[in-house]
């Protein structure tokens, strides 16, 4: 994989959704399909020999990376939703936002296999309270994880610092 071709197929939106902020948009790497390839097969080159029977996605984005990487592994993929959007019995988390709370949920029954290790994918790490949250939620639910990995890691939030687990990112952004 090429880390350089990775980083130039995001596209910058400077001073989104705020003045000062520049968003990663990472719709240009989505539909650039030797890209998205390329990323899908790191990541199983990095997980194939780790003993991982889930890999759990963080609503939304976590599940474009995740759904295919448990493909490849031959494992289970486990949607980590918004609040209101999964329709069995959850376990639930509330974190805090700049702004306020939200709330993450995993059906309390995701993990058939109570001491399941779980590869945790998301598309973004910043501050680390989404991903912090998730965490909680696969540990509720009797699993543990056995890394939390991105596509970005915005180094200069520290949001590593929240999580309890490894963590791996693609870029990493300081």
């Amino acid at each position: 994989m090429n880390i350089t071709e990775v980083r130039d197929s995001i596209r910058i939106i400077p001073n989104f959704p705020k003045d000062g902020i520049d968003f990663m948009d990472i719709t240009t790497l989505l539909n650039n399909g030797k890209v998205l390839g390329d990323v899908i097969e790191h990541l199983y080159n990095r997980y194939r020999e780790m003993d991982i029977d889930y890999v759990a996605g963080i609503d939304s984005r976590g599940f474009i990376f995740g759904t295919p990487l448990a493909v490849k592994l031959g494992v289970g993929f486990v949607p980590i939703r918004k609040i209101g959007k999964l329709p069995h019995d959850t376990h639930s988390e509330t974190y805090e936002l700049e702004y306020g709370t939200d709330t993450l949920e995993i059906h309390k029954d995701a993990f058939h296999n109570r001491q399941a290790n779980v590869l945790l994918i998301d598309d973004l790490l910043a501050t680390g309270g989404t991903a912090s949250a998730a965490i909680k939620l696969i540990e509720k639910s009797g699993a543990s994880v056995v890394e939390s990995t991105f596509l970005i890691n915005l180094k200069f939030l520290n949001g590593e610092e929240k999580l309890n687990s490894k963590v791996y990112s693609i870029l990493e952004e300081k």
